[in-house]
């Protein structure tokens, strides 16, 4: 009987703590779910089973730990890795065609068939047969028995 005691006594005690290490994986995962996997590349830092991803998530907890906010870690991860490490980078220079490219690229492709479909137009109207052509056309037409 003492022992369920103790064995109920050791739970409560290191409760708190579990909870705080779920607490701290889960802020860990938050965070690493935003940054970008510098290997795999198309996947988060959280996701992937790279020796690197593992690292920086090992280095998220230790800053985690240390008392680091979200904001900091993720800044400290943009100045060592740069803003390719974040999924979304900041609206920069040095990031507005990563931005506005895919808007850029749809927009010169519906230039591209507009003006495509207008020379199409243009050079069918042109390929009509005057009169006089019509004329001729008809009389080939009768020359040789073809019925109009």
């Amino acid at each position: 009987m003492k022992r369920w005691w103790l064995i109920l006594l050791c739970a409560v005690i290191s409760a708190p703590v579990w909870a705080a290490d779920r607490a701290a994986e889960e802020r860990m995962l938050n965070i690493a779910s935003e940054l970008r996997c510098l290997v795999c590349q198309n996947e988060s830092i959280a996701a992937s089973r790279a020796d690197l991803a593992v690292d920086l998530r090992q280095q998220i907890r230790e800053q985690i730990h240390a008392g680091q906010t979200d904001q900091e870690i993720r800044a400290y991860m943009v100045d060592r890795y740069g803003d390719f490490i974040l999924y979304r980078p900041p609206l920069q220079a040095t990031t507005i065609l990563l931005w506005f490219g895919p808007l850029l690229l749809l927009v010169f492709g519906l230039l591209v068939l507009t003006l495509t479909l207008r020379h199409r137009m243009r050079s069918m109207t042109d390929r009509l047969l005057s009169d006089e052509e019509r004329k001729r056309a008809e009389a080939l037409l009768k020359l040789n028995n073809i019925p109009d």
